[in-house]
Parts: C-alpha cells; structure tokens; sequence
C-alpha cells in the first residue's frame, strides 16, 4: 500500500494497522510539545491550587505524550499491535478530560458574573457536562480498544469504529450545547437580561466582565472551537471507514487531531484560569457584594 505521507517502505503489516508509517519528526515533534505543555500545567495546577486541572488538563496531557510517544515506537515497529493500540486508544481519549476542565471554568464564570443571566445554574454544568464526558470518555475508550484489537487479529474493526463514532458525536453534541449556553450567557449578561427565576443564586463577589474576564473567556472560545474542529475530523474520519483514505492519510491526524489538541492545550497554559481569575469562589461568600450591584441584578 502506498501513501504520500508514509515516511519508508510499506508491508502487510502497516497496511493491517496506519496504512502509513507514523514518522518520526512528527511524532517525536508533538510527544515533546505535549510533555512540556503536561509539565507547565502541573506546576500551574500546584501553584494556583487548582487541583481539579490534575484530573482534566494533566491528565489529558499524560494521554497526549502517551499517544504519540507509542506512534514514535511504531515508527520504527509499524506492524507491532501494542503501540497501535495504545496510541490509538490514548488519542481517542485525550481531549476528553481537556473538555471537562472548560465544563468547570464557564460555571465558574457564571458564578462570578451572575447565574441569572445563565439557563442553568453553575452546579449543573458539571452535573449533566461532567456526566457526559465521562460517558463519551468511557465509550470512545471501549470502542477504540475493540478496533484496535480486532485488526491486530486480522479482523475488521468496524464495528469497534462505529462505538468510537458514537461517542465523538455524543461529545460533540455535549460541546455544542456547551457552546450555545455560553454564548447565550454572554449575550444576556452583555445586554443585561437575566433570567426572571426565584432559585438564582446571586454571584460571588464584586466581578464585572474585566480585561482577565474577557480573556479568559477568549481562551474558553478559542480552545473549544480548537477541539470541535478535531471531533468534526474525528467523525468524518470513522464515517469514511477503518480502512478510508482519511485515517490512512497521516497528514491529516497530525493536523486536524495533534495540532487542535495541542493548541487548546497551550491556549490554557497561557490564558490561564489560575492567573486570570484567581482562588475558586464560593456561593457562600456572598457577603462582600455590594448591595446596589444585588438590587440591580434582582438578587435583593
């Protein structure tokens, strides 16, 4: 089998695995931006004692280095099952926990400007975003597992592509929403139209829509965009079948899966929750809010 992006000869059991020989610039490329990206935001996580970012960011990372670290080996081992199934399961998997972390950081920049202008309330966005990475997590992982298994036993792995399939468009779907509630939110706080409900929770302190506020939010964007842009790739990618000239062209996963991940990664290394927003408010800490800014927003 031939392919414009193989890096040497091709034989059966390339064909049987990537259709291409993964090469080495490029993965060894991507496993060391990755691994300094991991690094930088695990003395970030420890440092603005934002341990949540230890589950999302970090470890989305450690998927990301693990991934591309086993497409280095099959450069040099391309019929070998084990990387292939390690990379494959690993990449599949990354950006979900990468999600998670943005789920967390909108809730709390809507307890910050005011849950009234928002369609759900804050707790809620890791109850039912939260929920639905973890399911799209666990079936893309199941489904990459079985493909990958079932072409190293020389059988066809469709149908453990069609479970991956499944749990990208769910997670797409999940973002979607994700983005339109968020949109929705900035538009009603920019326009000052909250929610007329009884059960809002008033913000949590003195926050206004700041220079550190509007880049923050200007990383949610610009990172969530990123990675829509790899599900939509990623579908199209199992819609064109195991064996399609998508998943067989190396190209495209270096750029439209690696380098999507690896810019909403370092798009939060940047712009920073830690150091744009600082500390994790609490609903609690109500107390320092100025009064007029309460009434104005019919909280009192």
């Amino acid at each position: 089998m031939t392919n414009s992006t193989s890096a040497g000869p091709t034989h059966d059991g390339i064909r049987m695995f990537y259709g291409y020989i993964p090469s080495l610039p490029a993965t060894v490329v991507f496993t060391v931006l990755f691994f300094i990206s991991t690094t930088i935001h695990l003395g970030q996580a420890v440092r603005y004692r934002m341990w949540y970012l230890l589950l999302t960011a970090v470890t989305a990372g450690n998927f990301e280095v693990t991934g591309w670290a086993a497409r280095t080996y099959s450069h040099f081992y391309p019929g070998k099952l084990m990387p292939y199934l390690i990379q494959t399961v690993s990449t599949i998997n990354a950006p979900t926990p990468l999600v998670a972390a943005y789920f967390i950081i909108l809730a709390e920049i809507i307890r910050r400007l005011g849950p009234c202008y928002s369609r759900l309330r804050p707790k809620m966005y890791a109850i039912v975003f939260l929920t639905a990475d973890l399911v799209s997590l666990t079936v893309q992982g199941v489904g990459g597992a079985l493909a990958a298994i079932a072409a190293g036993n020389h059988k066809d792995p469709e149908k453990g592509g069609r479970i991956m399939l499944g749990g990208i468009i769910f997670q797409m779907v999940a973002i979607t929403v994700y983005m339109v509630l968020a949109t929705e939110f900035v538009y009603r706080y920019l326009k000052d139209k909250p929610f007329q409900r009884p059960y809002n929770d008033p913000p949590t302190g003195n926050y206004f829509m700041d220079k550190n506020m509007k880049a923050m939010l200007l990383g949610c964007v610009f990172s969530s965009l990123a990675i829509y842009v790899r599900s939509v790739y990623r579908t199209i990618e199992l819609i064109d079948g195991w064996q399609g000239r998508i998943i067989t062209t190396q190209i495209y996963f270096n750029t439209m899966d690696g380098a999507m991940i690896l810019l909403a990664m370092y798009c939060l290394n940047f712009l920073h929750p830690g150091r744009l927003l600082g500390p994790f408010t609490s609903l609690k800490k109500v107390d320092s809010i100025d009064d007029d800014l309460l009434k104005k927003k019919g909280y009192a």
